[in-house]
């Protein structure tokens, strides 16, 4: 049967091209932060003493060091101080960073830089998450430091942080870099597609499980984004590889992910969004009218009056996308929509449409904003040093170009090839999710994909997945109105081994913006609670 649309369109569509719509709303999205955002001189200090020289890893440890199954004379060169990071007053815990190689060759130049946090949790000792940030080209560092990590530093705070929801609390968590020529990477880039990525994961991880020992435990994977290539691809590569020591995949995590066509993910449903969101665009009568004729010119409300149902009619055919074919391209209407939402607001950010500014002033930023404090602080050579990084210059993002051959990554989308079903079927623990602010990667963009996968006999949802309440409990501090509030933030449904749920008061940023929620997903998917209709407190509160 049809359902609401009224309800379907609270998360609201937005556009997306993997290349093209997407990259321009998030270039156009960066540089008006940029203009807005004050950014400090930060550790500038440790520059003029020392330049971007002085990497060294410690050969000696002091009493501090910690007594760990982790701690061995193999992962002894990775060990993290945890009282000892520049800048942060507090003990973060057991960590170890640093750079392991894609293969067990000797000669192997290739490193992924890792830093990796036990968890104390008694039923995380058989078991890793793996977090990657998307973008592309972002680094997993990223989401460390402002979503998910034990340490985080908030817009506008003077200092960093405990983060009363990272994920170290529920279970061992692992952030890496990834591909070759992101942030702290070593090597020469020379992959085409997300198969060569899968490679390069795999063999860092092997070499990750033999240094730390932890053969055979349960991985689950993570990520936002563009991970939402990353992470299938990968995870498929783990089954495929049938290797339960190494690459035990038990669920899978995306968030805001890019999953499926670019024309019908996003483009289709452009119109719809800014209806939806008109009072926060603030676009005038002219403009949204010219908006819904191109809608209707280009059959995309037909388009979805047809395929937005539950449960789909058919498999939903490919239009063409306006960005490679001129006889279309006025059917580009996303960054149409974008340009005229930030000549109407300079402050409009399309990875959040509710933010404003001026934005708080701090030492680490969202992603959502612009980065370069982050830099600041992971080039200061003392923070390097503590983290075993190298000499070379971080980034926060690199381009494509950087990471992938020309001309970038040539993997279909894991949603339209089987990629994602297997992975589906293999677990039948996949959660897949969204912030309905976000304008870049929209909810309703993600379930339409999903809505042309077929899993475990059926295609799609066969009822919307989003009757039931997300609830959350609350922390001490939590504040009415924030995304760390407590109570109903969203929804969620779950069928045939995937659970999709939304955020109403979230963008792009959900780990950050609705940090509650992600915490929740995260323990069901470890199974330390049964579904998201749980309205008890968090498995970790006592």
């Amino acid at each position: 049967m049809r359902c609401c649309l009224a309800i379907v369109w609270l998360s609201a569509f937005a556009s997306l091209n993997l290349r093209t719509s997407w990259a321009l709303k998030a270039r156009e999205s960066r540089q008006a932060a940029n203009r807005l955002v004050d950014v400090r001189s930060y550790g500038h200090e440790d520059e003029a003493r020392g330049g971007l020289s002085g990497f060294s890893a410690p050969t000696t440890y002091p009493g501090g060091a910690p007594t760990s199954r982790f701690l061995t004379e193999r992962s002894m060169p990775f060990w993290v101080d945890g009282k000892g990071l520049p800048d942060i007053d507090f003990d973060i815990g057991e960590s170890y960073a640093g750079l392991l190689p894609i293969s067990d060759n000797p000669a192997e130049t290739r490193k992924l830089f890792f830093w990796f946090f036990p968890s104390t949790y008694p039923n995380a000792s058989n078991e890793v998450a793996i977090w990657l940030n998307g973008e592309p080209g972002c680094s997993s560092l990223i989401g460390l430091m402002t979503q998910n990590g034990p340490f985080i530093w908030p817009p506008g705070a003077p200092a960093p942080m405990p983060n009363p929801y990272s994920w170290v609390n529920l279970t061992n968590v692992l952030w890496v870099e990834q591909p070759v020529g992101v942030g702290f990477t070593q090597g020469t880039p020379g992959i085409a597609d997300e198969s060569g990525l899968s490679q390069q994961f795999m063999g860092f991880y092997k070499q990750f499980v033999d240094t730390f020992g932890l053969l055979a435990s349960d991985v689950y994977l993570a990520s936002e984004s563009y991970g939402g290539y990353y992470v299938p691809y990968i995870a498929d590569a783990f089954i495929k590889a049938n290797d339960k020591n190494y690459f035990n995949l038990k669920g899978i995590s995306l968030t805001n992910p890019i999953i499926g066509d670019d024309t019908n993910q996003g483009e289709v449903a452009s119109a719809q969004f800014m209806d939806y969101w008109q009072n926060l665009l603030y676009l005038n009568t002219s403009f949204t009218k010219s908006v819904y004729s191109l809608a209707e010119k280009c059959q995309y409300q037909a388009y979805l009056d047809k395929y937005m149902t539950f449960p789909p009619p058919g498999l939903l055919p490919k239009l063409p996308s306006p960005y490679f074919y001129p006889a279309v391209a006025d059917c580009a209407i996303s960054p149409y929509i974008n340009r005229a939402a930030l000549e109407a607001n300079q402050c409009f950010n399309a990875y959040n449409i509710l933010d404003a500014c001026p934005a708080p002033q701090s030492a680490l930023d969202s992603p959502s904003r612009d980065n370069s404090v982050i830099s600041r602080y992971l080039n200061r050579p003392s923070v390097r040093t503590a983290i075993h990084a190298p000499p070379e210059r971080w980034s926060p993002c690199v381009p494509s170009n950087r990471t992938f051959l020309p001309p970038g990554d040539q993997s279909p989308p894991p949603a339209s090839n089987g990629v994602l079903a297997r992975v589906i079927e293999h677990t039948n623990n996949t959660f897949i999710g969204s912030g309905n602010l976000d304008f870049v990667l929209p909810t309703n963009g993600t379930l339409l994909a999903l809505q042309n996968v077929t899993w475990n006999g059926k295609q799609g949802f066969q009822v919307y997945p989003g009757r039931a309440p997300l609830r959350v409990p609350g922390l001490r501090g939590s504040r009415k109105g924030s995304g760390r509030a407590p109570g109903r933030v969203g929804s969620w449904g779950r069928e045939r081994g995937v659970t999709f749920w939304q955020v109403q008061r979230a963008g792009h940023g959900v780990m950050s913006e609705a940090p509650g929620a992600a915490y929740r997903v995260m323990e069901v998917l470890l199974g330390r609670v049964n579904d998201l209709g749980n309205t008890g407190r968090f498995s970790t509160q006592s």
